[in-house]
């Protein structure tokens, strides 16, 4: 059995695991997430803790159990504390501005970026210069802040771009004559 789903999930007081045939959804104050069953693995709630196992002794089911667990877990941790990113822009003029459910980007193009956020996020911008992506669904989270990192990198001669706060990037040294 994997190692990871060996852990049963604790279920905090105030949020509401149900589980059928076709999916697991989590209900609390952070908002409701769902997540497909998968046959391979057998989800049993006893005394407040989810337990997942393998449903038969298959390389794939042992795997998938570990999965499974681990996204329950995040669904979990998601609608009780929620999750964020924090992105920073680093660049002469580069800024950002949020307003309700959209994040305009002024990064050094002809035009300003313009991003919808979908529904149970938000975004909000401290500072011009930062960017904190907050919301109960890691995966979504962490998709986003991918896709706005994705439209101005950091390059490697100067570090202008937009990157992840706790990102490093290792700077070139320029060519020599």
């Amino acid at each position: 059995m994997s190692r990871v789903a060996k852990m049963p999930v604790t279920i905090p007081a105030g949020v509401d695991v149900s589980i059928n045939d076709a999916h697991i959804s989590v209900k609390g104050t952070g908002g409701t997430l769902s997540l497909a069953q998968n046959a391979l693995v057998t989800v049993t709630n006893a005394d407040g803790k989810l337990s997942f196992e393998p449903a038969n002794d298959s390389r794939e089911a042992n795997a998938m159990s570990g999965t499974q667990r681990q996204l329950v877990n995040n669904m979990v941790n998601g609608v009780t504390k929620g999750f964020e990113k924090k992105l920073t822009l680093v660049g002469v003029g580069f800024k950002a501005a949020a307003s309700g459910s959209k994040l305009n980007l002024a990064i050094g193009f002809s035009h300003p970026v313009n991003f919808e956020m979908p529904a149970g996020i938000t975004v909000a911008t401290p500072i011009p210069t930062e960017i904190v992506i907050k919301g109960a669904d890691r995966q979504v989270v962490g998709q986003l802040a991918a896709e706005i990192r994705a439209v101005r990198p950091p390059e490697p001669y100067k570090g202008k771009g937009i990157r992840y706060a706790d990102e490093k990037i290792t700077i070139k040294e320029t060519k020599k004559k």
